[in-house]
């Protein structure tokens, strides 16, 4: 006992969402045109009258859902075919769009500016709409481009047949009503069986069509002893076919693809309408007065519906965690590869560092001033270990002061050399005090050779 306008909740509310779709396209004004398309060639793709025109179109649509609704309900005492007049409307508005562009001339740029005399980017603005209207414009007869446009155009007619079959099925179903003829409703619904065999026999034909376009330009394509056969007939075309190109692998495979393609569409195009075909005898045979529930007419989709629902589930199990820091070390890498190649340095690699410290000047010179003895004599260990020899002797003579036993006169120079080099920072005259004190009759000529390399002032 339940009313069709309540049945009818989640049919409203989709109602409501597109209107406010709809109004919002129409209130957001022209498309501002993008700063790479100069202005002469630029063309707004959402007129503002196509935009009043759909949105009057499912005006007509939600207006005859309300009078069909209110009509089961037994609210309004409208005879059937008033009812449908918002149908009938929607269906013309529809059929005036389709047909315009199933009979559209798909031209290519060189085509259309030798009829108008002159260059496209010569039209002005409502030059291009007029042309945009009345062609479509492609680089050329071939190409994906070329096949996208005769793909709309196929669309487009099938479109129209769509359209023709709903409007005779709505009329008959109209006589059906209101003039109480008690047809079959077999009978009532054979325009649509007609649609089905038209769609799929479209699908099979297109196929057929590339199929045969790829077998012209690539004979051996789907028969591999072609080119066997056909080997002494080629010789005898050879003069006939000096301008034919021979194919390339990308072609090839492009033909092969573009057939697979359009089988894949005849599949899917079978599989659909055999799925829909079923639902309609379904349909038809509870309105017959078959003795099934409505829940099998709709089970099939309360079947899909659950299948979607279920693999959405699935598919959150299958989600893992995104590391955020993931790629930051590769980032920074190559920043600092990048910062090192356009010359400003290195960045920090989170290597090793110990950041300096703050000193004061005076811990600061006695520190290097400790350092270079301790480096001096680490480095005479070093020289010093390999050579296996006596140790040097010294003894005291009053008259020559003291006097190295075991060593060469080189090895005396460098030991002074190193030993001034390593002394700690003094003032000259505390320097030259203590070596006159130790060495009164040799210092002077040892001190005034190493005055000539070392400036002690």
């Amino acid at each position: 006992g339940a009313k069709w306008v309540a049945v009818l909740t989640p049919l409203w509310i989709w109602d409501v969402f597109i209107l406010f779709y709809h109004t919002r396209v129409i209130m957001m004004g022209p498309i501002k045109r993008p700063e790479h398309i100069p202005e002469e060639e630029w063309v707004d793709p959402l007129p503002m009258k196509k935009r009043v025109s759909a949105l009057v179109r499912f005006v007509f649509l939600v207006l005859f859902q309300v009078l069909l609704a209110l009509k089961m309900d037994a609210i309004i005492a409208f005879p059937w075919w008033a009812v449908f007049i918002p149908l009938y409307f929607w269906e013309v508005m529809a059929l005036k769009k389709k047909i315009s562009l199933a009979t559209i001339n798909i031209v290519s740029h060189a085509e259309l500016e030798l009829a108008i005399g002159k260059n496209f980017a010569a039209c002005n603005t409502f030059e291009r709409e007029d042309i945009h209207r009345r062609f479509i414009l492609v680089p050329a007869k071939s190409g994906p481009v070329y096949d996208a446009a005769c793909r709309i155009k196929a669309e487009a007619k099938m479109d129209v047949v769509r359209i023709l079959a709903r409007v005779v099925f709505t009329v008959l179903m109209v006589l059906n009503l209101d003039l109480g003829k008690e047809w079959s409703w077999w009978i009532v619904f054979i325009p649509i069986f007609v649609m089905v065999v038209c769609i799929v026999g479209s699908s099979f034909q297109n196929w057929v069509e590339v199929q045969a376009e790829a077998a012209k330009r690539d004979p051996s394509l789907f028969d591999q002893t072609a080119d066997v056969e056909q080997g002494y007939a080629q010789m005898d075309d050879d003069a006939k076919n000096d301008d034919d190109q021979p194919l390339t692998d990308e072609e090839k495979e492009e033909l092969k693809a573009k057939v697979a393609q359009a089988a894949y569409r005849v599949l899917g195009t079978c599989c659909t309408q055999c799925f829909f075909l079923v639902l309609l005898c379904v349909l038809v045979g509870k309105m017959q007065g078959a003795g099934y529930s409505w829940l099998v007419i709709i089970s099939p989709f309360l079947a899909a519906g659950g299948l979607v629902l279920c693999c959405l589930a699935c598919t959150i199990f299958c989600v893992s965690e995104v590391d955020e820091n993931a790629g930051l070390a590769d980032f920074d890498t190559r920043v600092n590869e990048a910062t090192a190649a356009a010359g400003y340095g290195a960045t920090y690699d989170g290597g090793d560092y110990t950041p300096p410290t703050t000193e004061q000047p005076g811990q600061q010179q006695q520190q290097e001033q400790q350092s270079v003895p301790s480096s001096s004599t680490d480095t005479r260990a070093a020289e010093a270990k390999p050579i296996s020899k006596p140790p040097p002797t010294a003894t005291w003579d009053p008259e020559k002061g003291e006097i190295w036993q075991n060593t060469t006169q080189d090895e005396e120079n460098e030991e002074t050399t190193n030993e001034v080099i390593s002394a700690p920072k003094q003032e000259k005259s505390d320097l030259l005090d203590n070596i006159e004190d130790a060495q009164p009759a040799v210092v002077e000529p040892q001190l005034s050779e190493a005055s000539e390399d070392f400036d002690l002032d």
